[in-house]
């Protein structure tokens, strides 16, 4: 999850299944976006979308996929190591409410892999 108006580095992509060029800013995000455009399960995807409501403030979801089967999936991108801060943490509540009020179950955190 992003602010809407968030002003770091951007990469701009254009991939199959992607609605829009695909943004992404950082490399969680960029590995993933290529991860569902090969994925044959989804339809098409949408990246940075905003979140309406005076609940959410102004924040984007980094990505909702509609599958094959009409249904909806959705994905934020998180780095491990911000998991268990409280702002990480409540916001990504928050996504996650936001999508289930609108009948989303497939909810899900992408986070780059651990170091050992």
């Amino acid at each position: 999850m992003r602010k809407k108006n968030y002003k770091g580095r951007c990469e701009k992509q254009t991939l199959e299944k992607f609605v829009t060029i695909c943004k992404t800013y950082d490399p969680i995000q960029t590995a993933y976006a290529n991860a569902l455009a090969k994925n044959d399960s989804v339809a098409s995807i949408r990246c940075n979308v905003v979140l309406d409501g005076d609940e959410c403030g102004e924040y984007m979801t980094d990505f909702v996929c509609t599958k094959n089967d009409g249904d909806l999936m959705v994905r934020e991108c998180c780095q491990r190591k911000f998991l268990t801060k409280p702002q990480t943490a409540a916001l990504l509540e928050m996504s996650r409410n936001y999508w289930l009020r609108r009948g989303v179950t497939d909810w899900g955190v992408v986070v780059d892999a651990a170091e050992e």
